[in-house]
């Protein structure tokens, strides 16, 4: 009887691994198959909304940051995983924003993703309102991108590890107001929360974490913060300092957790991000 029982459970993990796998797709653009991964959950809700999430530099599509499959399951949304094309300078998958070893690339990736987000609307007769954005580090770099260049294309923007690179904070002007999440570790080495001027590191020049937060409230126009530390997420975990930077136009709220001595990750040892993620993008769906 313990052996059968055993087995039907191993039946049922199955099962449920298998019910929430991705399924790969491609797309032609501007002369290269792109490639990303759909998870469509069998209930949508009733706000039918969309969620891109991008890897980081030299990532993948698959297998990326499978807590938020669960977290779609869960709350009855379509998510998205892009997959970006190697770069010329280093050969390594990623997105175009710019890196001095990007020069000359002529992939836009933004156009990528805005025809992929309405190929997908199309599709699955999404709500065109409700599209949400996300990316770690050098997809947290397509974050400060997608939101200077177009904020009306999306509901709420979060950034893990990301950055705003000094091209992007001087050339380009927010062209209007977005929700928006910076999620960062104060001792990441790759991202550092203290910017990196003289690039140092060859990324290329960006700006520090608090300032980068800063052009996002401004152009929200919050009016004011308000802080408080996040409950231990495990015992283990780092001391997150949540700024909440509030009663901006149209209620847009913007938010910088701060993790104390976390290094480059997404921070999942340190809160349970996916819900982060979603919660914040759930409060600003039509």
């Amino acid at each position: 009887m313990k052996k059968l029982i055993l087995v039907a459970a191993a039946l049922l993990t199955a099962a449920g691994l298998q019910a929430q796998t991705t399924e790969r797709h491609t797309m032609r653009f501007q002369g290269n198959e792109r490639e990303y991964w759909l998870y469509v959950p069998d209930t949508l809700c009733a706000q039918r909304p969309l969620v891109f999430m991008l890897h980081g530099y030299g990532g993948k599509a698959e297998g990326y940051f499978p807590g938020m499959i669960e977290c779609a399951r869960k709350h009855g949304f379509v998510l998205c995983y892009p997959q970006g094309l190697k770069d010329p300078g280093k050969g390594r998958t990623g997105w175009n924003v710019g890196y001095p070893f990007q020069e000359g690339w002529k992939v836009d990736d933004v156009a990528f993703i805005l025809a992929l987000q309405r190929k997908l609307q199309r599709e699955y007769k999404l709500n065109k309102a409700n599209t949400c954005f996300s990316g770690m580090s050098n997809g947290g770099e397509m974050c400060y991108l997608m939101a200077h260049k177009h904020p009306e294309k999306f509901a709420a923007i979060v950034s893990l590890a990301g950055l705003n690179m000094e091209w992007i904070y001087r050339e380009l002007k927010p062209r209007g107001p977005v929700p928006f999440i910076e999620i960062h570790g104060t001792a990441d080495m790759t991202s550092k929360w203290v910017g990196d001027p003289d690039n140092h590191d060859g990324w290329g020049e960006y700006i520090a974490v608090p300032h980068a937060v800063a052009r996002m409230i401004s152009t929200n126009c919050c009016t004011h913060e308000v802080c408080d530390t996040l409950p231990k997420y495990k015992p283990e975990s780092n001391t997150v300092v949540r700024h909440r930077y509030v009663e901006g136009v149209n209620g847009n709220e913007v938010r910088l957790y701060e993790i104390i001595g976390g290094k480059h990750s997404r921070g999942d040892k340190d809160m349970d991000t996916a819900e982060v993620l979603w919660e914040f993008f759930s409060g600003y769906l039509k």
